[in-house]
This record gives structure tokens, sequence and C-alpha cells, in this order.
């Protein structure tokens, strides 16, 4: 292939046009010589920004630039200096129509950027420094006849600088030797300047501007907006300090992948992601080489970045590792002293050891020791759990005081030494007691006492305590109130007490009996509270049969019953006293005689006597049938007879004061014993006296009489039920109160409990034990000893959900 293929022809087919070249020279001009200095000849000097600006005075006509435009050569004129930056499109040799298309197009667009370039001012006036050029002229005559002058004078030569415009130099060039070996620019060395056109003359008052086109103030705004700016260089330091105004010390440096143009580029931020594209706008010389510039610096100001940032984490590091090394050492001075105080205590407990095993060890001696250690080292006391060793110690010495020991005889014995070693081993005086049922987990002192006075006790209360006799035990329990854990006291009381009680309430025969039975269940009160409710169901049963055959005129009943009506609750209290008391009042009242001539009382006063535990409606309702008919009956009778009203009034004072006063402050009491009053006034006033109740309504006394026999009827019933179950077993009596409130209770065949048959009361299930006379409820608890009332109420519950 041949190498010219494909490349335009080189000749001057196409440069020569009707026998003129086509923007060629103009060979019929003399030849322009060009000055060796910075400055062409059709270019002024600029002596404001020191560069050379086209001289509008000068002829552009390609012709005048010299031979060179005819061999496609363009002038010096061409290059324009702006900044630095020089424009090489003549460096090229295009002789072909395609090469000049291209000249033509670089010459278009580098007169555009001329035209946009405005102007300036023209310089001062060269003349100004024509004397000193003169003297540089004289000086120079000096040296020759003068022939010089003379020549340059011929040649249109007036003084001042050299050339057509007087911008040459005319000092000559100063030649100066470099060392040899030495290249430009090595190290300070001072290259020779470039002599000065003229010294700068002092600024004066800038001639007034014309009034500029539209392109040449486009071009002013171009050219502020281009100042070149002055480097800093920055040190580390200040990067850094800089970094940190901005608050980006600590931003973690991410990398960015540009992938516009046709290679992908990393940025290290976005701060100039479009520094190319600017550069190329403002005409930056060397883009690429200033972009990877750019780039380096940025890398330097990451690296300088991320090594501060290492430096300032190996300090904190620095910082952290102190604090630890003053921690540790406060620690192993700590744990030294700790080490001192724990030799110290070894070597106590070691000698302690010793004297045990010598058997010269006794409780004062050893309680004295383990005090002192606790008051000196109390935090090492509980850390090392001391109290669990001095127990080891004293507990075979503690063995031997308690030995023989009976409690309920001697409850003293001990008290100031064991209240010693509480104080000793249970700890601080405002620690509360260990509740704790686990041996294991108990304190040392409550296993201490655990296994010196719990036997004794459960030993003497279960040999010799007689339940009739509770004061021994009861002081016993007072005496070591503050020494006993509360644990111990209620395992003293379910496991020796309580058993014993239950078995004396089973023996007790309320007939044959002469101490009550609350002056030795009472007491237990405050230890049991309601625990003693299954006792309760024990003693309901008793007083059943101690009543069946009761008169009032007996006021045994009244002191074995009235101790319990604060004990029992109020629903079987009152069941109590309605089925077996009132019946027997009412008895009583009946057979009582209102006579004011020859008044009998003892009916009176044994009603009265229960007056305080009978429910207050019951006891008004009593009254109110079976006493105050009477009374206002006998008063109307004895005031038809005109009585001595002194006697009256005396007679109805006396009545009013054997009244109590809590049924004086009931208010039907008191309108029944107004009534009388009113009476009385009737006949004081002369007037007719009516009886209660027939002014207001006259069927008041058939109301009476009526509620009179009702009440008879039920108490007639009830004795004769009472009298029919006297001897009936404990189904009958169930099967009768469950008739009495229309419950349906049948048994269950098939189902049995500790081969006991189920009944099913409404919605319970019971059975009953006959030997002991108790009725069993099934509850959500088990099966637990239950009153008729309580079974009742259980009944009623479950019908409720």
């Amino acid at each position: 292939m041949d190498d010219y293929e494909g490349r335009e022809r080189f000749d001057m087919e196409n440069d020569y046009e009707d026998g003129q070249w086509i923007n060629g020279p103009d060979l019929t001009k003399p030849v322009q010589f060009v000055s060796t200095g910075t400055v062409m000849p059709d270019q002024e000097i600029d002596k404001e920004n020191g560069t050379a600006s086209e001289n509008p005075n000068s002829n552009t006509n390609p012709s005048q630039a010299g031979l060179g435009y005819g061999l496609g050569f363009q002038a010096d004129s061409s290059r324009k200096t702006d900044g630095g930056e020089a424009d090489d499109v003549d460096a090229e040799f295009l002789p072909t129509a395609f090469g000049r298309k291209i000249k033509e197009g670089a010459q278009r667009r580098e007169k555009e950027r001329e035209k946009e370039r405005s102007a300036s001012t023209k310089a001062a006036s060269v003349k100004k420094g024509m004397g000193k050029r003169d003297a540089g002229a004289g000086k120079f005559e000096a040296f020759t006849s003068g022939i010089g002058s003379k020549l340059l004078r011929k040649m249109g030569y007036k003084g001042g600088g050299l050339g057509k415009d007087e911008q040459g130099i005319t000092a000559p060039i100063e030649v100066k030797m470099r060392p040899q070996g030495m290249g430009m620019g090595y190290n300070d060395y001072k290259e020779v300047k470039m002599p000065a056109l003229d010294e700068k003359e002092p600024e004066e008052k800038p001639a007034a501007k014309l009034p500029a086109s539209s392109k040449e103030k486009r071009w002013l705004k171009q050219k502020q907006g281009r100042k070149k700016t002055e480097s800093k260089y920055l040190t580390p330091e200040e990067l850094l300090l800089q970094k940190q105004e901005q608050g980006l010390e600590d931003t973690k440096v991410q990398k960015v992948l540009d992938m516009r143009g046709p290679q992908v580029r990393v940025l290290s931020n976005l701060e100039n992601l479009n520094a190319e594209e600017e550069a190329k706008e403002n005409q930056v010389p060397m883009p690429e080489l200033q972009h990877n510039v750019k780039l380096i610096v940025d890398m330097a100001e990451v690296d300088i970045q991320r090594i501060d940032r290492d430096l300032r984490r190996e300090r904190e590091k620095v910082v952290s590792l102190q604090r630890e090394k003053d921690k540790f050492q406060k620690e192993e001075l700590r744990q030294r002293k700790q080490l001192q105080v724990m030799e110290t205590i070894a070597g106590v407990v070691e000698r302690v050891g010793e004297e045990n095993s010598l058997g010269v060890l006794n409780l004062e001696s050893l309680l004295t020791t383990f005090s002192n250690l606790k008051q000196q080292y109390k935090e090492e006391y509980k850390l090392c759990n001391l109290s669990c060793i001095v127990c080891s110690f004293a507990y075979p010495l503690l063995i031997r005081v308690f030995q023989g020991w009976q409690p309920l005889q001697n409850p003293h014995h001990g008290l100031i030494l064991m209240a010693s070693w509480k104080s000793l081993l249970q700890g601080d005086q405002d620690q509360p007691f260990d509740y704790s049922e686990n041996p294991v987990d108990a304190s040392p002192y409550t296993r201490l006492v655990n296994e010196l006075i719990f036997p004794a006790v459960r030993i003497s209360g279960t040999n010799s305590w007689k339940p009739r006799d509770p004061e021994p035990m009861l002081r016993f329990l007072e005496s070591w109130e503050q020494l006993l854990p509360p644990s111990l006291v209620q395992s003293i009381l379910q496991n020796v007490v309580m058993p014993k009680l239950l078995e004396a309430v089973d023996e007790w025969n309320p007939l044959l009996e002469t101490v009550p039975i609350h002056s030795w269940v009472h007491p237990w009160l405050p230890h049991f509270g309601q625990e003693l409710q299954p006792l309760y169901h024990r003693i309901w049963p008793k007083f059943d049969v101690a009543l069946r055959g009761w008169h009032a005129s007996d006021s045994s009943a009244y002191a074995v019953l009235s101790p319990w009506k604060d004990v029992f609750d109020a629903a079987s209290w009152e069941r109590l006293i309605v089925r077996w008391i009132v019946p027997k009042l009412i008895d009583v009242m009946k057979e009582f005689q209102v006579n004011p001539a020859n008044q009998i009382l003892d009916q009176w006063n044994w009603v009265m006597t229960w007056a305080l535990v009978i429910p207050i409606h019951h006891m008004v309702n009593l009254l109110e049938v079976e006493f105050f008919s009477k009374w206002h009956r006998a008063l109307y009778g004895w005031l038809c007879l005109n009585p001595d009203f002194n006697e009256v009034t005396r007679w109805y004072m006396g009545w009013k004061s054997l009244f109590p006063p809590e049924l004086l402050a009931n208010e039907r009491i008191r309108q029944l014993l107004t009534a009388g009053l009113d009476m009385m006034k009737q006949a004081a006033e002369g007037a007719p006296v009516v009886q209660p109740g027939v002014r207001e309504n006259v069927s008041y006394l058939r109301v009476t009489e009526q509620r009179q026999f009702e009440a008879q009827q039920q108490a007639a019933a009830a004795r004769a039920h009472a009298d029919n179950l006297g001897n009936a077993p404990l189904k009958d009596q169930i099967q009768f109160f469950a008739e009495e409130q229309g419950v349906l209770f049948v048994p269950k065949v098939g189902k049995l409990y500790n081969s006991l048959q189920v009944y099913g009361f409404g919605n319970v299930n019971i059975c009953i034990d006959y030997p002991k006379q108790l009725i069993y409820a099934q509850s959500s608890g088990g099966w637990l000893p239950v009153s008729l009332s309580q079974l009742l109420q259980m009944h009623r519950n479950s019908a409720q959900r």
C-alpha cells in the first residue's frame, strides 16, 4: 500500500487564483523585520499589564507580513499572549484545501476572541521617556564619532526606543556566563533579566474612556471573572485547622466514581466534579495537568487527615490506657489491703480452731473475738460469711448450755446469752428476720435457734403441756418473742399448740366441764387469728348439744356463749342465738305478768341478761310482742281506776330504768315508751284514755295477737324439731337445714372421698365424718371442715358464678 494513500496532495494548485495568491503576501512591498524583543511591529506595549496588544493602526493585510504567508505560515503577530497562554495554530503547515479551511477557521476563531477582548486605553505617550533614552544614546555616542546617530536620524530615528513605534530597547543585552554543566532553573541561580524598555513612570490620572461596545463589556466581565488567584501553600497544621473549622475533621472520606465521560474518574469529594469543564471554559492552561495536581493535593489532604485522625486515636488510646493503669493500680492497692485483712482473719480463725481442738475454747472468748472482727472488718465479715464459721464453733458449746432445759418451766433460761449471739449472727438490728422456710437458705442465727430451741419446746409441749392451762406456753412465747424468728414461732404454733388444742376441744363436754372453753381458747386469738376457724367448727356442735335442754333461768349458758359473740362471724352467731336462745326467752316472757300492785321481775331479768348479745332487731321484736302489749294493757287498766299520778309516774320511770341504754337508743323502743306517756297525759287531763294503736289502726290488737300466735307457733315448731333432732344423726340435721333453705340435698352414687359417701348440697360436694361430727366441703383449696352457714354461703357463691 502506498504510504501517501488517504492523504491530500501537497502542491500549490489551489493556492493561486486569477494570477493572485489566495490570502498571500504582497511581494511588491519591502520586507518587514521583527525586533528581537517580545513585542511585534504591529503590536504596542501595554505598560499597565505588561502584555503586547494589537495595534489598531497596523495593517492586518497578509501581504504586509512578509514572505512567510505565501508558504502557509503566519506572522508572529498572530501569537496572542493571555496570561502566559500561547496560540500555536501557525505551527502546522497545511497547504491543501482542507488545510486552508482549517486555517481559515482558526483565524476566524482568533478574530472572534480578539473582538471579545476590549482594547484597553493606549499607553501614555512614549515621548515621556525619550529624555532618558536620549541620555542613553548620548552615552553611546561618547565611544563613537557620531556616525551612529547620523545613520539613525537618516532612517527616521528621532530619539527614544528603536523601531517604528519606538518600542525597541536601546541598552545592549547583558551577557552572563552560566557555570559549566548547570541547566536552566537550577537551584537559586539568578538568570539575566531583559532590560526594561523604560522606567515606570508615576501613575497619571487615566484618561476618560470611550463608551465600549456590548462585546467589550462582556469582555470586561469575563476578564474580571478570570482574575488569577494567588496560590497559597498550606501547612498540615493549617489544613487541619481549616478542616476543623469546616467541621470535616471526622468526616469519613468516600470515593466517588464519575462515569459521565469516556473514562471513569475517581473523586474523593464532589467539590471538583466539574473542574475540567470549568477549566476548559476559563481557558486554564494545561487543565489535565492541573487536574492531576489537584487529585494529588486532595489525596495528600486525605492522607494528612487520616494521619491526624490516627494520631488523635493513638493519643486517646494513650489517655485511656493511662486511666486503666491508674484504675488497676487502685485495684491493686485495694486488693493488697483486702489480702492483708484476709490474712488477719485467717489467722484469727486458725487460732480459734487450735483453741477448739485443745478444748480451751469458751463462749465468752469466742463471742468477743468474732464481735471484734465484725466491728473492725464489717464488709469482709459478710464477704467471708464468718457467721457460719462462728456458728460451727458455738453450736457444740451452746448444746451444753441448753442440755436438759425445760422451756415451759424455766422460760428465761439462756435469754441473755442468745440475745448476744443474735446481735452477732443476725446482723444489723434493723434487718428483719429471715422468713425462709428452707433450712439451707435460712440465716445462721435461724438455723442455730432451730437446732437448739425448737426441739426442747416440741418435746416439752407434747409431753407435759396441757391446753386447758395455756399460761406456761404463752409465757415462754412472750419471753422469747424478740429472739425467736417468725418462722420458728409459726412452727411452734402449728406443730405443737394447734394439735393439742384440737384434741382438747374434741374432749370438751359443756355439760360436764366447769371451766368455760373460751378461758383456754381465746388467749390464742392474738397468735392464730383466723387460723382458729377449724377449732370453731368443732365447738358449734358442742354448743348445740348443751343448749337443747337449757332453760332461761340458767345463767351458765350466758357465761359460756357471750364471750364468743365477737369471735364467731355475725351469721354464725345469729344462727346460734335464733335457734337456741330466742325461743327459750320467748317462752319465759309469755309467762311474765305485768302487775303494778305486785311486780315480779325474775323473767324480765333473765331476758335482759341476753339483751346485749342478741341481735338488736330480734330483741326489739321480742319486747314489742311479749312485753309492751302486756305493759300497755296494765297501764290502761290502772289509769281507768283514777290512780295516784305520782305513783304512776314513779312506776313508769322505774320500768324505763330497767332498759339498757342500747335498747333505749332504739327508735321503736322509744315509740312504745312514748305511747305509755300519751296514755298518762290523757288520764291527767281528764280525757278518755285510748290504748296505743287504736286511734291509728283499729286492727292493731288483732295484728298483735296474730304476731303473738305466729311467734308461738314458730317457737313450738322449733322446740319440737329440736327435740326430734336432739339425738338425730348429723345427716338428718343437714337434711332439715337444706329443706329450710330450699336447697337440694342428695347423695352422689358411686362417688367417695376417703371411704366417705359424697353428697350434693346444692352446687357443693360434701361428705360427713360421723365419728368427729364434722362436715367437709370441697373447695378450690381442697376438702375443708365447714359449718351449715358456711356451706349455704358456698352454695350461693357458686350459684352466682
